[in-house]
């Protein structure tokens, strides 16, 4: 029975192997993306100084505003509980585009890109630098071949096991454990594929389970069902604003509310709209009617929600709605979602985090287990050691095949 496990193991080794590294090392090292971005853009993400206080919001947003083409809008900002941290500003497009602004002296300070390295890591993860799909798109080659070597892996994780587990039984777990450095290079790339592998085991197949649910829709219904929750598309956005969802459509929630022409650019045809520069909140009259500024009452929600959730790590406000990342211990992503009247200001809860559905919360676990931010820098640090340690198995495990082929062919010779 060992003898089959070891051919199973080995012959769906061989030809995803270098797959698999490939996954597990650029897995690794997006891990650590947030952290290394910012230093290296330290004047884009942080103030030059946080003496004073921050000018308002709406004065904030109409200077952005006036930098924006009339097809792009402000969907929301985020401000973070890190005082030096600068305001990040989410656009309607491109996907994904945000400026930042200090919020102390009201400069731009740049636009979010992400460093080339980490592009071509995710893009090597997620899709194996597919360019025909870029955003897992067209014929989805990369994403099925990165799908099918997770699933080789995790049987390849089982079966080595299975054939450990004797040995283990044999010599002691201590000794079964152990990578020796002072037998030469062959017991040392032995030991790090066969004890490596075990000290690897719990990570990479927590992080190749969960991945496996962002690549095949059979495996996510089923991944749901065996935790007990019925998979249904996403209905509560954990850290984004529903506003967002709106916007990546390409509908422009600005400029909604009453008279449906607050906030508009360069449709002034003696009405005052689309002003730039912030002129307060309700200076502007038409008709003997206030007219207010479309992020006039975005600094006052803001206020209201931080007097609220005063540990909360970031707070989004966006038009008619706000979200509270909750910070807590697990799902990262967990926030609760506000909608508020854009004339008073009265803000009133739209969807709370802990009444959220399970399929919901189940979504923002299998993320913060997938990436290890589960239990902060610790569990990071671990994953980041055990996607390294899983990125080196297939190599020690060519190493190892190798020496076999040419010891075998050595006898026979």
């Amino acid at each position: 029975m060992i003898k089959f496990f070891r051919k199973i193991h080995l012959w769906l080794s061989v030809p995803f192997g270098i797959i698999i590294t490939l996954i597990c090392f650029s897995g690794g090292m997006l891990i650590f993306e947030p952290e290394i971005t910012r230093s290296v853009q330290h004047d884009v993400y942080y103030v030059s100084s946080s003496e004073g206080e921050a000018l308002p919001m709406d004065e904030l947003m109409e200077t952005v505003k006036a930098t924006l083409p009339d097809s792009v809008s402000i969907t929301g900002v985020t401000v973070f509980a890190d005082k030096d941290r600068t305001y990040q500003v989410a656009l309607s497009k491109p996907r994904r585009a945000s400026l930042f602004i200090d919020q102390y002296s009201g400069k731009i300070t740049g636009s979010y890109k992400r460093l080339p390295f980490f592009s071509k890591m995710f893009g090597l993860h997620r899709w194996l630098l597919d360019s025909a799909n870029p955003h897992g798109d067209g014929l989805k080659i990369g994403k099925l071949l990165v799908g099918i070597s997770t699933i080789i892996f995790v049987i390849a994780l089982i079966t080595g096991v299975v054939i450990w587990w004797p040995k283990m039984r044999k010599v002691g777990l201590k000794k079964a454990l152990s990578i020796n450095f002072e037998k030469g290079w062959k017991s040392f790339w032995k030991g790090l594929h066969v004890a490596g592998g075990m000290y690897a085991l719990i990570f990479v197949l927590a992080m190749a389970l969960t991945g496996l649910t962002y690549s095949f829709g059979w495996y996510r219904t089923a991944f749901y069902a065996v935790c007990g929750v019925e998979h249904t598309p996403r209905s509560f956005g954990q850290a984004t604003p529903k506003s967002d969802k709106a916007d990546a459509k390409g509908e422009d929630r600005h400029g909604r509310g009453e008279g449906r022409g607050e906030g508009r650019q360069g449709r002034g045809e003696g009405r005052g709209e689309g002003r730039r520069g912030g002129h307060g909140h309700d200076g502007e009259h038409r008709g003997g009617e206030h007219r207010f500024s479309e992020f006039g009452r975005w600094q006052q929600v803001y206020d209201q929600l931080k007097v609220a959730n005063p540990d909360a790590p970031q707070i989004t406000v966006g038009p008619e709605t706000a979200s509270v990342s909750l910070g807590t211990t697990g799902n990262g992503r967990a926030s609760n979602r506000y909608e508020f009247n854009r004339r008073s200001g009265e803000v009133t809860p739209s969807a709370m985090y802990a009444d959220s559905n399970e399929a919901d919360k189940l979504r923002g676990w299998i993320y913060s287990i997938h990436t290890g931010s589960l239990g902060g820098l610790l569990t990071r640090i671990l994953w980041l050691l055990g996607a390294l340690l899983g990125a080196t198995l297939p190599l020690t495990g060519y190493y190892i095949w190798i020496r076999h082929l040419m010891k075998k062919n050595k006898h026979h010779a």
